[in-house]
């Protein structure tokens, strides 16, 4: 598997936009983000939904310090109350039960995913309750190096095309991401790397 961040790619993405050489020549390639494929990554990823990476964070970490095991099976053994009990919501508790129960009743398995293509993986993320194109879209980053991912609901990638383009609406948006297939992911994540860098932060 070819890492989303490499010199070969960042040349080429550099050519296609000078917004990558603005931010290149600023802060240097974004850091080759990557997490392990499979079911904690997953939920770590649905625990970052619409709040601070910090808070997902402490929030998992909470929760796997309470599990012996992050497993599908041991999580559906908790109590919603425990659950509660490591700061995480009610609609999230929820959301981690249905893709605990779809990986334990074979609805989906996460180790096989990375032998279909993106449309596939998708339709198969999304059809799990609490898991729609962000979180899909997060996993196919950072879990499976995908090449061409543009997170169009990620708040972070969108204000920082805002802030360095003309481009202020979603189509204008996307249809300025079509100038940088089929680096889309490459581009995503030196959006991030902009728009962290600028505030001192990090993705954990």
């Amino acid at each position: 598997m070819v890492s989303i961040v490499n010199d070969k790619d960042i040349i080429k993405l550099l050519a296609l936009d000078k917004l990558f050489s603005t931010i290149y020549e600023k802060y240097g390639s974004p850091p080759n983000w990557k997490r392990p494929k499979g079911f904690i990554s997953l939920s770590k990823i649905i625990l970052e939904q619409q709040v601070s990476l910090a808070s997902a964070n402490a929030h998992f970490l909470k929760l796997n310090n309470y599990l012996k095991d992050f497993t599908p099976i041991n999580m559906l053994k908790l109590a919603d109350e425990e659950i509660r009990n490591c700061q995480i919501s009610r609609q999230k508790t929820k959301y981690l039960r249905a893709l605990s129960l779809a990986v334990i009743e074979g609805d989906l398995n996460i180790e096989s995913l990375e032998t279909f293509d993106e449309a596939e993986i998708r339709k198969q993320l999304t059809s799990i309750n609490g898991i729609g194109n962000w979180t899909a879209d997060i996993y196919l980053l950072f879990c499976l190096q995908s090449k061409d991912i543009f997170p169009i609901g990620d708040i972070a990638v969108v204000n920082t095309i805002k802030e360095l383009t003309n481009a202020k609406t979603k189509e204008e948006i996307l249809i300025l991401s079509e100038n940088w297939k089929p680096y889309r992911s490459l581009a995503t994540y030196f959006l991030w790397h902009n728009y962290l860098s600028k505030r001192s932060r990090k993705i954990i």
